[in-house]
């Protein structure tokens, strides 16, 4: 009888213990953060600007497809995607300007986190200055979890792996090694507890080096493995929006700019 309840317990820690770890199914949800209406910062999934894999091509001057084809960078890829979108993140004009572009990743509370990435729209590496902004500050994850609030970006620190493709980058952090964050934007560590909620942040304008683009095109957002590149309930987005606001058209600041300027120095001073 005490092997029978000693047996039952060990497979509610296992079992336990796999969810917190899992993150079977999650969403993306774009929006952006303007308190001030400058209409100088955008977040959206569009078609047609994703990584492709195994898209269908017609190879001129054929009007049907005639085969497919897949960037070396996401051999792999969210299968329910099927026109290929990419999430666009841009702020125009200068950092300073209060207003970012993100994306809520929903539905991971209570997550432990051993991975987190994304594939970007950029060629060679992350130090490319062409293609998508890849910067000390953004695009960022903001990662709150039981124990504390963390920073991901995109080169601060430095991807774990990087897969070049054409024109495309994979990036992971964690994985076979330590997920490392910003500990309050400061102290380099590893990330611990569970996830209270986690986003995708964009605030650094056309006035940040070294590509001054203002803007980032990603796919295949990756949390432990699981990968979401598509909008994930439209109408979900369009909801939240409006919640966001109250009878007279404010926004409530329910999503507010995390101080990237001060995230960014602090990290700079880490290098």
């Amino acid at each position: 009888m005490k092997l029978r309840t000693l047996l039952a317990s060990l497979a509610i820690v296992i079992f336990t213990t796999g969810v917190a770890f899992a993150a079977t199914s999650f969403q993306v949800k774009p929006d952006e953060f303007d308190p001030a209406k400058t209409f100088l910062v955008q977040a959206q999934w569009l078609e047609g600007i994703g990584c492709p894999t195994g898209a269908k091509v017609a190879t001129y001057p054929s009007t049907s497809p005639t085969g497919t084809y897949t960037d070396p960078a996401c051999t792999t890829g969210d299968s329910s995607d099927k026109k290929n979108e990419g999430l666009l993140l841009a702020k125009t004009g200068p950092t300073t300007n209060n207003a970012s572009a993100f994306a809520e990743l929903k539905g991971l509370e209570g997550v432990t986190l051993t991975e987190l990435g994304y594939d970007l729209r950029k060629p060679t590496n992350t130090n490319d200055p062409r293609g998508s902004h890849c910067g000390a500050g953004s695009p960022r994850f903001n990662i709150t979890t039981t124990t504390g609030s963390f920073f991901l970006a995109c080169n601060s620190p430095a991807p774990t792996t990087q897969t070049a493709g054409n024109g495309w980058l994979r990036l992971r952090w964690g994985g076979s090694s330590p997920l490392q964050a910003y500990l309050n934007g400061t102290t380099l560590t590893t990330v611990t507890g569970q996830v209270k909620s986690l986003s995708i942040e964009f605030d650094e304008g056309q006035d940040t080096g070294p590509d001054n683009f203002g803007l980032a095109v990603l796919d295949n957002i990756d949390v432990n493995g699981t990968l979401v590149g598509s909008h994930e309930a439209q109408k979900d987005n369009a909801d939240d929006g409006k919640d966001n606001r109250n009878d007279n058209g404010k926004d409530k600041g329910k999503h507010k700019d995390k101080g990237h300027v001060a995230v960014k120095e602090d990290n700079d001073d880490q290098h």
